[in-house]
């Protein structure tokens, strides 16, 4: 359905004396989604999560690799294929506030796309987004009122209904309940579980909540600092974490109770600049398992089995043939 295969997504951010200042957003990440699936990718900030989202939509440049939509290679697509990428792929973004036009009515949001892509107008351009609208949990009341007078969960309702307007098959996910509260991170989530029922959808979920991940997603991946460091069944991966960032990660989730287990001590420092990558394992400046000597100075293997992916010198001896 979707493959991202060796993806890098490098921008230029000014230049130090004569030489380029490179950022590193996305860094040889491969990623395959089957059809129907529901795909978590976790990281915290700056790792690189939103840049893979937009770079499948194409709303930002990517540097080297492929984009594969449905067999066809999209990763260098004239204006008028990427008009057709849009009728296949749609986003959903982190903040529903800043995604609608303070100026247009909930009508015309809804409406953009099936102007641009269908010709639809009228009586039964206003059909349709009412049944979108309804498709969401929307009355048609919502037709002509703005935005400012809509709570954030309704906002992102009809984000949503904007995104499936064109009936695509992938909706990449962007932090899509990380501004709401938490009765109506519940409702949106009970929402999307049952859209991708209904449709058959494709969605990559990209999210830094781990727990609406585990009750979304069949797998997911693991992503610091450009690259995937762990990928598997979503039920494998947190049951049974093998690289020390995904374990950190699982840590830092708290507990419905009063008393918190022990956790052992939270990562230290901050996540390195992509301008100035670490060498060796990009997570080796804040492992608590390093291996001096190893993990500061050589690149981690990529070791694939039947458990999953994980980029780390501890499995180094459990490396496949080919992987």
């Amino acid at each position: 359905m979707l493959a991202l295969e060796d993806l890098k997504v490098h921008f230029e951010v000014g230049r130090k004396s004569k030489e380029r200042t490179v950022l590193k957003a996305v860094d040889g990440v491969t990623l395959k989604l089957e059809k129907g699936e529901a795909f978590g990718l976790v990281g915290e900030s700056g790792s690189g999560k939103s840049t893979i989202g937009k770079a499948a939509l194409h709303l930002v440049p990517i540097t080297d690799g492929r984009l594969v939509i449905d067999q066809e290679d999209l990763t260098r697509i004239d204006p008028r294929a990427e008009k057709k990428l849009r009728r296949k792929a749609q986003m959903v973004f982190q903040d529903p506030h800043s995604a609608l036009n303070p100026r247009m009515t909930i009508l015309r949001s809804v409406a953009e796309p099936l102007v641009l892509h269908t010709g639809m107008r009228g009586a039964e351009l206003r059909n349709r987004v009412a049944e979108l609208l309804e498709i969401v949990g929307l009355s048609s009341q919502f037709l002509y009122r703005y935005p400012h007078e809509l709570s954030g969960g309704q906002k992102q309702r009809v984000c949503i209904a904007r995104a499936i307007a064109l009936n695509p098959d992938l909706l990449i996910l962007d932090e899509p309940t990380s501004a709401l509260d938490v009765s109506v991170q519940a409702q949106i989530l009970e929402f999307l579980k049952k859209l991708q029922a209904d449709f058959g959808l494709t969605y990559l979920f990209i999210s830094h909540n781990l727990a609406v991940v585990r009750y979304l997603c069949r797998r997911v991946a693991v992503m610091y600092l450009g690259v995937i460091v762990e990928e598997g069944e979503t039920e494998a991966v947190f049951n049974n974490p093998r690289h020390p960032y995904t374990k950190a990660l699982l840590k830092a989730v708290p507990y419905p109770q009063a008393v918190q287990p022990d956790r052992g001590p939270p990562l230290a420092g901050d996540i390195p600049s992509p301008i100035n990558l670490p060498s060796g394992c990009r997570f080796h400046t804040r492992c608590p398992e390093r291996i001096d000597g190893v993990c500061d100075v050589e690149t981690p293997p990529t070791v694939r089995d039947v458990s999953g992916l994980v980029r780390c010198h501890l499995f180094a001896g459990e490396t496949l043939p080919g992987s």
